[in-house]
């Protein structure tokens, strides 16, 4: 795992939610631009179908697979994707709304053309920091906009840890 140093306090955090846990064994994970895709990104999509949730529309890591991590973070961490999940804003209607962002939390973006969704593990006064896919084409810890944020979205948890 390449943990950029700023996010070594994720690792002296016990427990981790598992959405962070999940999420950070596959930092790094980078698509294959142009033709090819990387296996990693497609056995997600094949193992969330393999599951019962289904990835329409997914036939290669050219077509935007933010969606698709944050669909098999959730999945992997025991919760259940929301439906259609490559939508990114489909993500507004995972868990629960809250209104502070807290470790672990699902964050849905809007930009041009679309969304985005991810992992809050962080902030400062102006971007919130997010553990994301298809983040500069990989799986990344990235700082977007406050501003740009339409959802903050808590996994239903039995006993949340300490860490959130």
């Amino acid at each position: 795992m390449n943990l950029p140093t700023a996010y070594s306090y994720l690792l002296k955090q016990d427990p981790l939610p598992r959405t962070i846990q999940e999420a950070l064994r596959h930092l790094g994970v980078q698509e294959i631009v142009g033709n090819g895709s990387n296996a990693t990104i497609m056995k997600w999509r094949d193992e969330l179908n393999a599951a019962g949730h289904k990835i329409e529309g997914f036939s290669d890591d050219d077509v935007p697979w933010c969606g698709l991590f944050a669909a098999y973070i959730a999945f992997k961490a025991g919760k259940t994707p929301v439906d259609k999940p490559l939508w990114a804003r489909n993500w507004a209607k995972f868990g629960f709304q809250v209104a502070q962002a807290a470790l672990g939390d699902c964050l849905v973006f809007v930009r041009d053309g679309g969304g985005h969704v991810g992992w809050y593990v962080g902030e400062d006064d102006r971007c919130y920091h997010v553990l994301g896919g298809n983040q500069s084409n990989a799986v990344t810890i990235t700082r977007i906009e406050k501003k740009r944020c339409i959802a903050i979205r808590r996994p239903v948890m039995k006993t949340p840890p300490a860490s959130v």
